[in-house]
């Protein structure tokens, strides 16, 4: 453990197996943030985008699969970014052939953003090629494990996301 005196960590009630067992979940979500990081860059550099530009195609890929129509405000909103970085995004994105934009079949004064096929066939090759891994590493856990697993990250994504920063000097 990175507590091994356990002044951060309260291990009394942990036996030795209780220790090396959390040392190795640990070790695990290490080498999964590992692979995670190497996969984010390789398809970063495969696509020729930015982490930001990758973040949007994947939502304008999800709204696809979903049947939606994405707009501007939309991608802005789930990136959480100002309409000035989106309007950027989407012009560096429309410039490099990525993606176009269409009429709002439903509200004239609205705008579709669409994916070019060549990068929906390229993402879907690479990255989604990478996605049914994981999900195909998910259907191998049974049902309950999928509960352990859920419960798991969801509270580990709580503790982290309660961080108040780091204190000063």
């Amino acid at each position: 453990m990175s507590d091994p005196s356990g002044v951060l960590v309260d291990r009394t009630q942990l036996t030795a197996d209780d220790v090396a067992q959390v040392d190795e979940v640990m070790i695990a979500l290490v080498e999964l943030r590992a692979a995670e990081t190497r996969l984010a860059e390789e398809s970063s550099r495969y696509m020729k985008l930015g982490s930001t530009d990758m973040q949007a195609i994947h939502f304008l890929i999800a709204g696809r699969h979903r049947g939606q129509d994405v707009t501007a405000g939309a991608v802005a909103a789930h990136l959480e970014i100002s309409s000035a970085s989106t309007t950027k995004l989407l012009d560096r994105l429309e410039r490099a052939g990525h993606i176009h934009r269409e009429p709002h079949p439903a509200d004239r004064r609205s705008v579709v953003i669409r994916l070019a096929e060549s990068t929906y066939a390229s993402a879907m090759d690479t990255v989604g090629r990478q996605q049914s891994r994981r999900v195909h590493a998910v259907t191998m856990l049974t049902p309950e494990e999928r509960d352990v697993v859920v419960r798991f990250l969801r509270q580990m994504a709580a503790d982290l996301a309660d961080f108040d920063g780091f204190g000063e000097g």
